[in-house]
Formats: C-alpha cells, sequence, structure tokens
C-alpha cells in the first residue's frame, strides 16, 4: 500500500531532528572538554626570572629606598594569580668576595612586592643573617631549590624559599631554611647541620602538616636533592620522623 506524502515528510522530518540530536551533542561534549582544559590551563601559572634591564625600570632608587630595599637584588622573578600581579625580590648585602671569587654575605632579605598598576606594596618579607658566634661565614639564597607553583589547583601561587648558611667546615655546620608561604601564611622547616650525629636536628612547624600532600612532598623531595648534592645532613630516620609528623627531629635519644 503506497503512504501518503504527509507520512514521508514525517519520516524525514524525524531523520533530520535525530541529525541535528547527535551533532548537538557532539558539539556539546567538544564545548565541555574544551572547557575543562582551559580550567585546567588557567590554574597552571608560571613565572620568569626579571632581566637587569626591566628590573632598573621598575625598582628605581626611589622606588628602592620607599620599599626599604638595602642590599642589591641578586634575583628577581615576577609572576601573575588570580590575586594580581607580583615581584619576588631577592637581596644579599655582598660584603666581600674572597680570593676564589666567591661573593660572603653576612645578611639577606626577600620581598615580594605586589604591583597595583603602577604602585608598588610590599605584602611580606624574609630577613636572616650569619651567626658570627658559631663561625658561620656567608648567608644566601638557594636559587636551584626555589619554586613559585600552585600545589592545590586554586588559582593562587605557593612560593617555596630555600636558603642557607656555610661554617668552618662548610656544608656540614651551616643551616638551611625552607620558608613556604601557603594562603598568606609562613610555614617554616629549620635544619642545622653538624658535623658530630648530636650536633644535627631539625625543626618543622606543625602547619607544614596541613599542606596540600603534593606540596609537602615537594619538600621532602629537595630535602633527598640536598642530601645527594651534600648539602644537608638531615638526622637518621628523617623521613620516618616527617610521616609522623614530628615537629622536632634530632639524634639525641
Amino acid at each position: 500500500m503506497k503512504q501518503p506524502w504527509s507520512f514521508y515528510c514525517f519520516i524525514r522530518a524525524t531523520q533530520n531532528l535525530k541529525s541535528l540530536a547527535m551533532k548537538f551533542r557532539a558539539s556539546l561534549i567538544i564545548f565541555l572538554l574544551s572547557t575543562t582544559h582551559s580550567i585546567g590551563q588557567s590554574n597552571h601559572l608560571s613565572y620568569e626570572i626579571v632581566n637587569k634591564e626591566e628590573l632598573s625600570k621598575l625598582f628605581t632608587n626611589e622606588t628602592r629606598s620607599s620599599l626599604n630595599i638595602k642590599y642589591p637584588i641578586y634575583r628577581a622573578y615576577k609572576y601573575n594569580d588570580k590575586s594580581g600581579k607580583y615581584y619576588l625580590l631577592l637581596t644579599e648585602s655582598r660584603d666581600s668576595v674572597t680570593s676564589e671569587k666567591d661573593t660572603l654575605n653576612k645578611n639577606i632579605k626577600a620581598l615580594n612586592i605586589k604591583m597595583d598598576g603602577v604602585a608598588f606594596s610590599k605584602k611580606w618579607e624574609i630577613n636572616d643573617f650569619i651567626n658570627s658566634g658559631t663561625g658561620e661565614t656567608t648567608i644566601w639564597f638557594w636559587t636551584k631549590y626555589i619554586a613559585l607553583k600552585d600545589y592545590d589547583n586554586d588559582s593562587l601561587m605557593d612560593p617555596v624559599i630555600v636558603y642557607g648558611t656555610t661554617g668552618l667546615n662548610g656544608y656540614d655546620d651551616g643551616r638551611i631554611k625552607f620558608i613556604i608561604y601557603y594562603k598568606g601564611k609562613k610555614v617554616t622547616i629549620r635544619h642545622q647541620n653538624g658535623v658530630l650525629d648530636f650536633e644535627r636536628h631539625t625543626q618543622i612547624d606543625k602547619t607544614f602538616y596541613s599542606l596540600p600532600k603534593e606540596l609537602q612532598a615537594h619538600v621532602r623531595s629537595l630535602m633527598k636533592t640536598m642530601i645527594a648534592n651534600e648539602q644537608a645532613i638531615f638526622p637518621a630516620g628523617w623521613e620516618k620522623a616527617m610521616i609522623n609528623k614530628q615537629t622536632y627531629i634530632s639524634e639525641i635519644k
């Protein structure tokens, strides 16, 4: 029996609707995937080292004076996160130079500067100095261990600043300090190297253990690298002690 023309029109219209629905579904999937990818990309923050020319233009003598920047800028980083544009300045006093061309510093200072338009405002700073009474000879920023990264994908940078000292026996009796800024709060790990077992100890802020797991793991990885580079001697059993969330680790029983 021959079907009426309206029947074929109905069938064709139904097929067209199915085709449009499939195309819409495919387009929606592509849109969602691209949106998710974009969100993931936006949370991946990065930084760059500021060159000397840009640094001299931005931080003139007048600006340095207003921000109380006393020492030469050894290195400067700039980064953006959802809270604004920042400069991290690492300054060292550069008091003398040895015959081996090594620069000796008695003091260091790090400053985190926010740039609002053309105005600068200091958000936080780090100050430290050598303990000459223990024979320390110099203090400096260990830039190979410094990290600027967003560890919990909240679009805020989580800076990890590392610096240390050397003493009469070089690294073997120097100090190391990790300073982590997370959501505007400072978390610190202080370590004292030592030639003898009883001289070595590590002090860890309790708040370290509430940091994101990836950030904690990164710091422990840095500690292992320092051991491999013969720059640190952490107390025996330090890894297990950190798993157990100890805040003071030493080899004195």
